[in-house]
């Protein structure tokens, strides 16, 4: 069974967000992957052909947000 929780890099020890059904000293396999930004987990959505920080940059920017188009 895999189990995918956030978790933050503390000292050399990795905390998760949230407790883990899991017994003490119960061994496990542990694949680390940083987490992406929205940005990043967006790309490709809107065929956007530049880089991640631009378009997130461009969606941030209160010129160009939703109310901005009345």
């Amino acid at each position: 069974m895999a189990i995918v929780v956030e978790a933050t890099y503390e000292n050399g020890v990795l905390k998760p967000a949230e407790p883990l059904p899991l017994g003490e000293h119960e061994r496990v396999r542990v694949t680390v992957e940083p987490a992406q930004r929205w940005a990043e987990r967006t790309y490709g959505l809107l065929r956007w052909t530049g880089d991640p920080e631009t378009l997130r940059c461009i969606a941030e920017d209160p010129e160009f947000g939703i109310r901005e188009g009345r």
